[in-house]
């Protein structure tokens, strides 16, 4: 319940006044009425005594009466009948709804706020804005409201109507509260016979009291007390006559039953400035007046003051209308009291208390004395009735809670003189005087005597009285008997049909219930009033209900809610169209942002329909667009309907503010996914050309890949500026979003557009219709930044002015794109892509789009299947012409007629969060996001790069020929283009220096034309051809490759060139990127340089698997063909590993070529001469080669990175492999591979800083002695029959061998997923580095030059002595230590038994060293005892390197390693006497 003004006690007091009539005679209304007030009037500021008053109860106990008010009201005598029945006459409750409808919250009042749980209420005069929404500043008046304990928001409507109700109340026979205690008699001293019209007033007052003629108004006693006043003005009368008139009133009546007043002591020449106290009395006293229906009404006003007319018939009515209407002019014209000086309002004050305390309080004790007396006669009780009941109640039983149904409930009347009446009269009495403990007691006894007789009405009077008396008593008393209310209430309205004493009833009870914190109870009744009888009632009962709610220990919001939209349902029934709107509006702080999406419409709803019917469009626009914009769960139809009366208002509102571009709230923009394009859209494919990929808004952004891209510029960059990226270096940003770095102005191009995409979602489930749709922009003509153009106060260009007033925009500047028709399906999410084309330079900043709304109506909708409404195709109209005024409701729309709303929204994007400061993380921070304010700069060049026959499919290793074409589309000539891949093995555009095959003069005549470069040779001739060729004749070691299209790409020009392509060694899809790097010659621009992505996916297919080894050759080097340190045995193991339906049958090896710098192929070693090579499907075939050194290395030592290149045909035709692209291929593989191989050493174990180890110094020779560093090329053909032609496929394949004695393959390696090992707190010790054994055993190559028969006489001589020299050879690059063995047995068992009866004769064991590559002989001597088969080479070769150049000693001759022998060497001797 809301916080009233007065406390409890001061309104419950009030509530129940001495009610005092006057009677004035005409020539006292004639000196009132100078100050435009009657006398009743003139007294009503000073009805409230500020001194205390005094008197004696039956018990002759002194009672002090504080802060009493009396009522003065005017006599008005009416004949009328009472009023049968208990609802208010039509009259009154105008009245009670003008009351409330003047009443409304004050202009810039503070608001109070409540604080409950997340829940933040604002209650203050404007509602609408604290409440809804859309405001954003409604907390701030939270600040001083949440520490309060209790919630008190002030409802002055409800006070104002409660006050005038319970004043209004006619008088009544059950009860004498408001019947008159006394009657001021009034008479001027400038009467003739002032003493003559005194007696003629008095019997006036008889005549209306006891002649029965009358029934308006009613009379607390017989014996009224009569006040005789005498009325005298100072300014005009005769004092002297006025005091001997006064001496003669005292004489008559006594000293205190009259008065001498003097008033309108303003003399003309004084010009004094006193506050006109009585406005504020009379408006509401007016308003009552104009209001009274046919019955008798009381009208109120806030001294309580009570003025009573009769019913007038329709002329009455007139005359009274007439009378209201001046009355009105009086009070809005204000001089009231004009004659009057504040010595005149101290007398009227004085006045007034000498009345109260000497005359109206010992009438009072008198008539309670006599009451009192007759009681105690009448009952034969005892002397005094006070404490009789104090006796018999003051430890009494409880009364009872219920009452029973009565027999009668409107028959039974008691007469005047019944000692019922009788205890009632004296209970009112002292009641009214605040003699609450004897009112109490008394008001028990009247309810049990009425009880008793079933007079129902009597008995709940009582029981009210009784239970408004304990509560004023204080203390601890006794407690207040809410039951006693319970009880009165259902008896007036269930029993009586008597809902104004019900009413009454409530509202005692519900304020005292609240002044106690018994809000639910309090709630609990003040709902039971609700009814349908007054719609204005139930809408107060309800709103004070729901305060009660919300000021309960545990606030219950949403009860508080619901009521509160209860009562704006029940305001707007009874008109109250403002209060209505605010109870909405503050239901809304509960409901907002809560889920509660229907509830949440429905508010916004009646908050946009009440408030466009009170005048106020712009709220209701705002209303209706939290329903469009919200995600609504409403019906179609619902949201259409919706969406036309939006559309409706907000074109009124439109048309009242002027504004040509307002903010629209439909469709939805996702500012965060705006994305933005710099430059044209790529061309698609033409013909047989197929357009670079690049950069566009079809391409979803992957943070991945721009780190891919970003490191393939950075090497282009760097290969631009000398190896050295600048350090102001930003990557190429055509495309914005995001994700990017948005932090600095992007940069676009003169003449080259700017594509804004921007996403609308349609949040309704009916069809939108947008028109002329554009982006707004402002512009800055210089070339600065946009911070610079400010401060410099450079005039901003912008567009928004042209489309506000509709003209033509110039072109000059920008030229912008519209799009003329733009449809949204029911929640439908769809990007618009806007363009300007900017034309001078300077600081561009897009800020929004604008564009027309319209909706179509349900007659152009047709229905589907379902029955709903489908959205037209079509849905745009002729521009509304007609104007809509602003006050039309909402009703009148034409349904057949489209409404079109032009309008805006802002392009609002937040940047990333800052999180570098302390600041940064203690607060919320956004940095910029500027991707919509780009600068634009002087013209560049811009170049297109298309592809001609560029595969999509690939055999591993396939060789295809392709074209690229690159043209320049700008005015500008360009220069520097390069370009970088992420597979640079993949292509090459050929090395002329190095021999380049001849390039067909178009890609169509290229149909079976080689890629490579044939000479014709002798087939099967098994020698290799050598060729010495320079590693920087096929270009630079880095990825990034220069297009050779000579020099400057003038404007308008284009250059095409071929590309060789060779598909990768493994199978599966690869993702191929190329990015093209090229320059502006003007150094000056910007823009350092521009680039061109463009992707493809090339799918790999298998073709053969190619295994190498290399063997050394156990071919002393005297008898083998090379003389200049030994051969090698090459293995190459060839399968067809193609599985796939292309139709490759098939492969041919058509020649095997090498390319090193240290060996190379020299022979063919093929047992089937005249046979060709072929390898079908899962078939292997095996080639075997020798390898010898470059014989061209000693001529070329002074020369870096020679290699040698041979080739070995096994066709007919030998194809070149040190030209293109067979050549730039092997280099490129090479230089990927070798990456590879430092990548893998570089991720391996590492030596410490503390020097080489003796055992890496001993691996590092031997990787020496093996290192064979011979890269082979297998060249293929395959024959494909494809739509009925015939395909010859060319590809070649590489293997590395590093080294001998290990295997190398063509098929790239496949990646083993990495075990999970222990973590380690400690890392351990790198092992020693000890070269395996098998490296070792192979550092000298040893042979027996033997005569293999040997015939010998062994009947001449019985021993047999054969010469055998033994040839050892150094393999390795460093001197090597070598020990040999004679005495060594055998331990193979194939040869035990050969080797026996033999032996060696003379020296046993050498020590020698070798030199590299030094052979020395060592001549032994084997002796046999008999013929036969001996196997001789039993003897043992240990060798060890020396290391810096120190040799061996015995001591350490434990560290050799075993040589391997070259197999068993037999010989045959022969008996030759036999």
């Amino acid at each position: 319940m809301a916080q009233c003004v007065q406390s409890v006690q001061e309104f419950v007091q009030d509530s129940f006044v001495p009610m005092v009539a006057v009677l004035c005679s005409d020539e006292a209304e004639r000196l009132t009425s100078k100050n435009k007030l009657n006398f009743a009037e003139l007294l009503r500021p000073f009805c409230r005594l500020t001194s205390e008053g005094h008197l004696r109860d039956p018990n002759n106990q002194l009672l002090v009466v504080k802060n009493l008010r009396i009522c003065v009201t005017k006599v008005v005598p009416s004949t009328a009948p009472p009023l049968l029945g208990a609802a208010l006459s039509p009259g009154q409750r105008h009245h009670l709804d003008q009351v409330v409808l003047s009443c409304q919250p004050q202009e810039g009042a503070v608001s109070t706020a409540v604080a409950a749980g997340d829940y933040d209420l604002s209650f203050n005069d404007e509602a609408l804005k604290c409440s809804a929404p859309w405001f954003s500043s409604w907390k701030d008046a939270l600040t001083e409201a949440c520490a309060s304990k209790h919630f008190s928001a002030s409802t002055p409507w409800f006070e104002v109507y409660r006050e005038n109700f319970l004043q209004s109340m006619p008088a009544s026979d059950h009860e004498f509260l408001n019947h008159y205690l006394a009657c001021l008699l009034v008479v001027s001293s400038g009467e003739a016979a002032p003493v003559e019209q005194f007696v003629k007033l008095s019997q006036e007052q008889h005549r209306i009291q006891h002649s029965g003629d009358f029934t308006k108004p009613k009379w607390f006693i017989p014996n009224t007390l009569k006040y005789y006043v005498l009325l005298h003005d100072v300014g005009q009368g005769d004092e002297r006559r006025a005091e001997a008139v006064y001496e003669d009133m005292k004489q008559r009546y006594g000293p205190q039953g009259c008065y001498l007043l003097k008033i309108n002591s303003l003399v003309a020449e004084q010009e004094e400035q006193i506050h006109d106290l009585w406005t504020h009395y009379l408006r509401s006293q007016d308003q009552a007046d104009d209001n009274v229906g046919p019955a008798v009404s009381s009208s109120v006003d806030k001294s309580g003051s009570t003025t009573q007319e009769p019913s007038a018939d329709t002329g009455g009515r007139l005359e009274q209308d007439s009378a209201s209407a001046s009355r009105e002019a009086d009070i809005t014209a204000g001089g009231h009291g004009a004659c009057l000086t504040l010595s005149d309002h101290d007398r009227i004050r004085q006045f007034v208390q000498e009345f109260t305390f000497r005359g109206l309080l010992p009438h009072i004790e008198k008539n309670i004395r006599q009451l009192n007396d007759q009681l105690v006669s009448r009952k034969g009780l005892s002397r005094s009735l006070f404490t009789a009941t104090k006796k018999w109640f003051g430890g009494g039983k409880a009364p009872e809670k219920s009452v029973s149904e009565p027999k009668s409930t409107g028959g039974l009347l008691y007469p005047p003189e019944a000692p019922e009446l009788q205890i009632r009269k004296m209970a009112d009495l002292c009641f009214l005087v605040q003699h609450y403990e004897l009112a109490y007691s008394c008001y028990h006894t009247a309810k049990k005597d009425f009880l008793s007789d079933q007079a129902m009405l009597y008995a709940a009077g009582a029981l009210e009285m009784a239970a408004v008396s304990a509560f004023l008593q204080g203390g601890a008393v006794r407690p207040y008997p809410a039951h006693y209310m319970d009880t009165a209430i259902q008896t007036y309205r269930d029993v009586c049909r008597n809902v104004v004493l019900a009413e009454r009833c409530a509202l005692l009870s519900a304020e005292i219930l609240k002044s106690q914190a018994k809000y639910s109870e309090a709630a609990a009744l003040l709902i039971k009033m609700t009814s349908e009888d007054s719609d204005l009632r139930s809408a107060l009962m309800l709103e004070q209900a729901a305060h009660c709610f919300i000021n309960m220990r545990t606030r219950m919001l949403r009860k508080f809610a619901f009521h509160m939209i209860l009562a704006g349902h029940r305001f707007s029934k009874a008109g109250q169209k403002r209060h209505a709107l605010r109870c909405y509006c503050q239901a809304m702080q509960v409901y907002k942002g809560r889920s509660w999406s229907l509830a949440e419409d429905h508010i916004n709803f009646t908050v946009g329909r009440q408030s466009f019917t009170l005048g106020r469009p712009e709220k209701a626009a705002q209303a209706f667009k939290q329903i469009l914009t919200n995600d609504s769960r409403q019906t179609a139809a619902q949201q259409g309907a919706f969406l036309r009366e939006y559309l409706y208002v907000y074109k009124t509102v439109i048309s009242r503010s002027g504004v040509r571009l307002p903010q629209l709230p439909l469709p939805c923009i996702h500012g965060a996914a705006t994305r933005v394009y710099f430059g044209h859209e790529r061309r698609l494919a033409e013909g047989e050309k197929q357009a670079a990929t690049h950069v566009s808004l079809d391409q979803e952004y992957d943070a991945e890949q721009a780190a891919m891209w970003c490191k393939l510029e950075e090497q282009l960059v760097a290969a631009a500026n000398r190896g050295v990226v600048p350090a102001n270096f930003q990557p190429s940003q055509c495309y914005l979003n995001s994700q990017t770095d948005n932090l600095r102005h992007p940069l676009a191009v003169v003449e080259e557009p700017v594509v804004v995409e921007v996403v609308f979602r349609n949040p309704l489930k009916v069809p939108l219709a947008l028109s002329r749709l554009s982006l707004v922009w402002k512009f800055t003509r210089d070339t600065h930044a946009a911070a610079a153009a400010e401060d410099a106060g450079e005039e901003l260009v912008s567009n928004q002015d042209t489309l506000e007033q509709e003209s033509r925009q110039t072109d000059d500047v920008l030229t912008t794109e519209t799009i003329l028709d733009f449809h949204l399906a029911p929640e439908e999410t769809k990007m618009a892509r806007l363009r300007v084309l900017p034309h001078r330079t300077g600081c561009l900043s897009i800020t929004g789009v604008v564009y027309d709304l319209a909706a179509a109506s349900p007659a152009e909708t047709p229905d589907d299947d379902d029955g709903n409404k489908k959205a037209p195709d079509q849905t745009f109209a002729v521009r509304q012409s007609r104007e809509i005024p602003h006050a039309a409701p909402l009703t009148g729309l034409l349904k057949a007629e489209t409404i079109i709303v032009s309008g805006k929204q802002d392009l609002k994007i937040r940047g990333p969060r800052l999180n570098h400061t302390k600041e940064d993380k203690m607060f919320v921070r956004y940095g910029p996001d500027r991707r919509l304010e780009p600068i634009v700069t002087p013209p560049m060049p811009l170049m297109e790069v298309f592809f001609l026959q560029f595969p999509t499919a690939l055999l591993c290793g396939e060789i295809r020929k392709a074209y690229v074409e690159f043209c320049n589309v700008s005015g500008v000539s360009l220069c520097g283009l390069r370009v970088a891949s992420t597979h640079p093995e993949f292509f090459t555009f050929g090395n002329p220096s190095a021999g380049t095959p001849l390039t067909p003069l178009s890609p169509a005549s290229a149909e079976n034309f080689s890629a490579y470069k044939t000479l014709a040779a002798a087939p099967g001739s098994g020698a290799a051809c050598e060729t010495l060729v320079s590693a920087d004749d096929f270009g630079p070691t880095s990825d990034v490759v220069d297009v050779p299209v000579g020099g400057t790409l003038e404007p308008g020009h284009s250059v095409q060139l071929p590309l060789w392509l060779r598909g990768p060694d493994q199978e599966g899809v690869h993702e191929i990127n190329f990015l093209f790097y090229y320059e502006s010659p003007d150094k000056r621009s910007k823009i350092s340089h521009r680039v061109v992505r463009h992707s493809v996916f090339i799918c790999a297919s298998r073709s053969l698997s190619v295994q190498a080894s290399a063997h050394a050759s156990a071919i002393p080097p005297q008898q083998g063909q090379d003389q200049d340190g030994g051969s090698t045995l090459v293995f190459i193991d060839v399968e067809n590993i193609n599985t796939s339906d292309a139709g490759v049958r098939e492969f041919h090896i058509v020649q095997v070529s090498s390319g090193s710098q240290h060996w190379s192929l020299s022979k063919c070693i093929n047992p089937a001469k005249d046979k060709d090579c072929k390898v079908s499907s899962k078939e292997r075939a095996k080639l075997c080669f020798r390898a010898a050194p470059c014989k061209a290395r000693r001529a070329s030592l002074d020369r870096a990175e020679m290699f040698t290149f041979a080739d070995v045909n096994l066709s007919d035709e030998r194809i070149v492999s040190s030209a293109t692209p067979c050549g730039d291929f092997f280099f490129r593989c090479r230089r990927t591979s070798k990456a590879c191989r430092a990548d893998a050493c570089s991720s391996g174990s590492r030596t410490p800083s503390g020097g080489r180890s003796l055992g890496e110094d001993l691996v590092r020779v031997v990787n020496e002695c093996d290192r064979l560093d011979l890269n082979i090329i297998v060249i293929w053909k395959a024959y494909v029959v494809e739509d009925s032609k015939q395909l010859i496929l060319e590809g070649q394949l590489h293997v590395a061998l590093q080294a001998v004695g290990e295997e190398a393959t063509s098929l790239a390696p496949k990646q083993d997923t990495q075990e999970m090992v222990l973590l380690k707190f400690k890392s351990d010790p790198p092992p020693p580095a000890v070269p395996p054994s098998t490296q070792l055993s192979r550092l000298i190559k040893s042979n027996l030059r033997y005569s293999e028969t040997y015939a010998h006489d062994f009947a001449h001589d019985s021993v047999c002595v054969v010469p055998v020299c033994l040839v050892l050879s150094n393999c390795c690059r460093t001197d090597v230590d070598i020990t040999v063995d004679l005495r060594h047995k055998t331990t193979s068992s194939e040869w035990s038994e050969c080797a026996c009866s033999f032996t060696w004769v003379g020296q046993t064991r050498y020590r020698l060293a070798l030199c590299p590559r030094q052979t020395r002989h060592l001549e032994l001597q084997a002796c046999f005892l008999m013929p036969g088969v001996y196997n001789i080479n039993t003897h043992a070769v240990c060798a060890a390197p020396c290391l810096d150049g120190h040799h061996r000693d015995d001591a350490n001759a434990q560290t050799e390693v075993a040589q391997h022998g070259a197999g068993p060497a037999l010989i045959v001797i022969t008996d030759s006497s036999q």
